[in-house]
C-alpha cells in the first residue's frame, strides 16, 4: 500500500497551479533534478540528509507526493506547501492549510480542514497523527 499526500492551492475558490520557480528552489537542495517532464507535468525524486526519500509529481494544479518518508522529508514537504501557499491533503481526507487560505477555499471545504499560522513539519505530523485513528 502506498502512502501519498497532495498539495493544492486555492484562490477565490478555484485551484491554481504551483509556482514552479518556488517548487524547484525548495526541492533543489534535496537532489531534485528539474526537467524530467511527462506529458502532464514534472516529476522529482528527492532525498533528505537523513536518507528519507519521496517522489513528487507536479501535474496541472496539484503536487502529488508518493511514499514520503518520515523525518526530514516531511519538513521538506511542509516547507514546499508553505512557500507555494498550498494546503496538504492527508490520506484520511483532512487538509492542512495556513489560516490565510481560509477565505480562498471552496464553500464547505473548511469543515474538513485544519488551519495553522504556518505549515511546518510538526503541524503536518500532528494532523497526520490525529487523523490516523
Amino acid at each position: 500500500m502506498s502512502y501519498s499526500l497532495g498539495l493544492c492551492k486555492f484562490v477565490d475558490g478555484e485551484l491554481v497551479p504551483p509556482d514552479m520557480d518556488v517548487v524547484e528552489a525548495v526541492l533543489a537542495p534535496y537532489g531534485a533534478v528539474p526537467g524530467k517532464a511527462t506529458a502532464d507535468g514534472m516529476e522529482f525524486w528527492i532525498r533528505a540528509d537523513d536518507g528519507g526519500e519521496a517522489e513528487l509529481c507536479v501535474s496541472g494544479d496539484m503536487v502529488g507526493v508518493e511514499r514520503p518518508a518520515l523525518g526530514e522529508i516531511r519538513g521538506v514537504i511542509a516547507e514546499l506547501a508553505d512557500r507555494i501557499g498550498a494546503g496538504v491533503l492527508t490520506p484520511r481526507g483532512t487538509f492542512l492549510f495556513r489560516e490565510d487560505s481560509r477565505s480562498h477555499l471552496p464553500e464547505g471545504m473548511e469543515d474538513d480542514s485544519v488551519f495553522v499560522s504556518e505549515i511546518t513539519r510538526e503541524a503536518l505530523e500532528d494532523v497526520e497523527a490525529r487523523t490516523a485513528n
